[in-house]
């Protein structure tokens, strides 16, 4: 097996876009070689020193090579230094760093002194050298693909390593109907009361792919379940009702289809740590995130604060230069949670209240995402709006901060990534609804359907 590994040992060639998406890439690569050119870590070491949202992703990943790299000699170096053993074989990879600058005058490469063309070249050098192993060029970066092709490289691929799904339409919803009536489908199953709840135990081969905590609801819309836990031969489901389901509400606001419904649920049950909305623009994720959260913080002191954060490619660069305090500099990104509270404050059951007297009576604070790290935010509400434009590692750190008693409501619309280097498929958001649907303390809800408006609704299908 070792032999046949070896014989089939391939060279990755990683541009500096995979390391700031993953640090730690490098060691990812199983048994195979990986080649990180020196252009690489000169634009690494160019971006650390910049107020950019991937600086601290540059000396993470410097710090990540360093500790594999700093016992080496420079003739180890030039060699490769062996990688962590992978698997029972225990083979190796190898981590080269190489010298690139004066590649491109060695082969009929890229012309040119750009640093996308000194890592293309890297790779075509390698290709003609250590011919017939395969070399691979791995970026993010659409056209940098599409040119190493057309200079001759021949595999060039993306990091899929921490891509779950190939395709978008595979991802969990976090609910699953029933075709037709729920009770006609099912021939076995025992009911039991407990308390005030009603759980029905089904056989395990009815929902062989059901998840813990996820919705189960019929085409009819006549019962509406949750899953509390799986066993190897049975499902138990809690009794939710429709219309029990249907009257959820949280600070005036009320469900408008099952999909609201479901996650207002899941938003105001405090057993459930993390909550994830997905859908288009208009269905009403981040409205139904800011009642939820005014709800259990001012209505029911479930918690003490709450702050809110998003994603933004440009504040990071120019935040610091703007005036006014943290929250002040966030305003033009966060535009989206003031006009959510301007609608809240005018609703029904709270119509004397100010969108200044909610904010501070609910301690509501904006925060910039790169002043969340490093911190351990306690009996909170954390709403991220916006993280489909995150990467795994970048909502990794973010996860990580909610400490006891807090709960995380992460919201995005796959459609709209601004990101130049993520798709749907390999999104933060996407990673961590396939990662979390097996935590019994998390829930996602795919919101179907417009309700902003009829002409948002008509935009949404129709452009």
């Amino acid at each position: 097996m070792a032999r046949r590994k070896l014989k089939d040992k391939k060279i990755y060639v990683l541009d500096t876009n995979i390391l700031l998406h993953d640090p730690t890439a490098f060691l990812n690569f199983e048994e195979h070689d990986v080649v990180i050119p020196m252009t690489v870590l000169e634009e690494l070491d160019h971006i650390k020193d910049k107020h950019k949202d991937v600086s601290r992703d540059a000396r993470v990943a410097i710090r990540s090579l360093e500790d594999t790299l700093k016992d080496a000699s420079p003739e180890q170096m030039l060699q490769g230094v062996d990688l962590p053993s992978y698997g029972d074989e225990k083979v190796r990879g190898r981590l080269f760093i190489v010298n690139d600058h004066h590649i491109s005058d060695q082969i009929p490469g890229l012309p040119g002194g750009e640093n996308d063309h000194l890592i293309i070249n890297t790779a075509l050098f390698l290709q003609r050298e250590k011919a017939p192993t395969k070399v691979v060029l791995v970026t993010k970066d659409i056209n940098m693909r599409l040119k190493a092709k057309g200079a001759g490289l021949k595999w060039v691929e993306d990091y899929r390593t921490d891509q779950l799904i190939d395709d978008v339409k595979l991802l969990y919803k976090g609910f699953y109907r029933v075709p037709g009536d729920f009770w006609s489908q099912i021939k076995d199953c025992q009911s039991q009361q407990e308390g005030r709840e009603t759980y029905h135990y089904l056989p395990r081969n009815l929902l062989p792919s059901a998840y813990i905590n996820e919705f189960i609801v019929d085409e009819h819309e006549t019962f509406a379940g949750r899953v509390v836990e799986i066993k190897d031969d049975r499902i138990k489901v809690l009794d939710i009702g429709i219309e029990r389901l249907m009257h959820k509400h949280a600070w005036g606001v009320h469900p408008k289809n099952i999909y609201q419904a479901m996650a207002l649920y899941a938003l105001l049950e405090p057993s459930i740590d993390l909550v994830i909305l997905t859908g288009p623009a208009g269905c009403g994720k981040t409205l139904l995130a800011l009642a939820a959260a005014l709800e259990m913080v001012i209505e029911r002191g479930m918690y003490d604060k709450v702050i809110v954060t998003r994603n933004t490619p440009e504040i990071a660069e120019s935040i610091g230069f703007l005036p006014g305090s943290e929250e002040e500099k966030m305003a033009p990104w966060l535009a989206a949670i003031t006009d959510s509270l301007e609608v809240l404050h005018k609703s029904d059951e709270h119509p004397h209240a100010s969108v200044n007297y909610i904010m501070e009576k609910a301690n509501i604070q904006f925060k910039s995402i790169n002043f969340m790290r490093g911190r351990s935010i306690q009996h909170s509400i954390v709403i991220l709006d916006e993280c489909q434009n995150l990467t795994a590692a970048q909502l990794k750190t973010i996860i990580t901060r909610c400490g006891e008693g807090t709960k995380l409501i992460c919201s995005g619309n796959l459609a709209q990534i601004d990101s130049n280097y993520l798709t749907a498929v390999t999104s933060g958001l996407t990673y961590i609804v396939e990662r979390f649907k097996n935590f019994e303390g998390s829930t996602t809800i795919n919101l179907s359907g417009v309700v902003r408006s009829r002409l948002a609704s008509f935009a949404e299908a129709n452009l």
